[in-house]
């Protein structure tokens, strides 16, 4: 095997073992939250939707390029090319539209509870999912059109196909070609810009709460902040991870279509770097999420809670401090 498949192999599978597990385990405990408490806050909500829809992308992109890199040819026929590229294109276009949205939400959240804010913080809370469901629609009406370009992969000698493993994107034309990739390219680029704009408020909002909060002592200080850095230490993260990754990836997007026919090593690249995010954010929102780690600190408590019976004072504190 090539050196250039081998890395291609390792680096799909990889993205698989990481993507499946960490999106499932979020959608799992979430539902088990929402069945246990009877509720779950927005921001959760919004976690969920992320987490579900990055599960797709893995599923309908990162798998297929992992059978193909190991060997396994000709898969999908043209029906199940436009499933699969519909899904795919749907789920990272769903993938970019939550992660902007859960970083407006956030920035709505800590901002001042006065006129404007105080009425977007009712209004968006109550109704995330109200919000989610238009845009899912518009994302499942805009890619409707481009499936009509799917088929299942054969030789062609078109300049204007993408190549995607199992299936061809055949644009026929240059018009159609530049004109689906600029639309799409702009696109991601405006909702990045939303959710930078969106990241730097919260940015400002936390640094103005720091200086305010420097004469009080530290103990209190620490309590100050960690509302609003546990809050939105997530969000700030998903944003900078989502920038850098489909950020090279449209740039690289942009540079393809200045180009006759991209070599297949340009389209593997673009291809980790598109899922990457939906691999790569489960672990960010798990590391970060409190909810999240909830089961994981009650089985720490009952592995230290032993050394409380034995009647050892400074045990009992050391528990008492790893508790908190």
């Amino acid at each position: 095997m090539e050196i250039r498949l081998l890395f291609k192999a390792l680096g799909f599978i990889l993205l698989v073992i990481i993507g499946i597990p960490s999106n499932t385990y979020i959608l799992l405990k979430f539902t088990y939250i929402r069945i246990a408490e009877k509720k779950l806050l927005p921001t959760n909500i919004l976690l969920m939707v992320l987490a579900l829809v990055n599960l797709l992308v893995v599923l309908s992109r990162v798998i297929p390029q992992s059978l193909n890199a190991i060997g396994l040819e000709d898969l999908l026929d043209d029906s199940k090319c436009k499933l699969v590229i519909y899904t795919y294109r749907v789920s990272r276009a769903m993938s970019i539209c939550v992660t902007s949205l859960l970083s407006c939400h956030q920035c709505i959240l800590i901002a001042p509870t006065t006129g404007m804010w105080s009425y977007l913080k009712q209004k968006v809370t109550q109704n995330v999912l109200v919000i989610i469901i238009p845009i899912m629609c518009i994302n499942l009406i805009m890619y409707r059109t481009s499936i009509m370009y799917v088929h299942a992969k054969k030789n062609s000698t078109s300049p204007y196909t993408l190549h995607l493993v199992y299936c061809d994107t055949d644009y026929l034309t240059y018009i159609n070609y530049i004109v689906n990739g600029a639309f799409f390219a702009l696109r991601d680029f405006l909702f990045v810009g939303l959710m930078t704009l969106a990241s730097t408020y919260i940015v400002y909002v936390l640094l103005c709460h720091e200086k305010s909060i420097k004469g009080i002592r530290s103990s209190d200080r620490d309590k100050g902040k960690s509302v609003e850095y546990k809050a939105s230490r997530a969000v700030i993260l998903l944003v900078v991870t989502y920038a850098l990754l489909f950020g090279m990836d449209n740039c690289m997007w942009i540079y393809t279509l200045t180009l006759s026919n991209a070599s297949p090593s340009m389209n593997d690249a673009r291809v980790v770097l598109s899922c990457s995010y939906s691999a790569l954010s489960p672990i960010v929102i798990i590391a970060t999420n409190p909810k999240l780690q909830q089961r994981a600190n009650i089985l720490q408590r009952r592995r230290l809670l032993p050394w409380n019976h034995q009647g050892d004072s400074g045990s009992s504190i050391q528990v008492n401090c790893i508790s908190k």
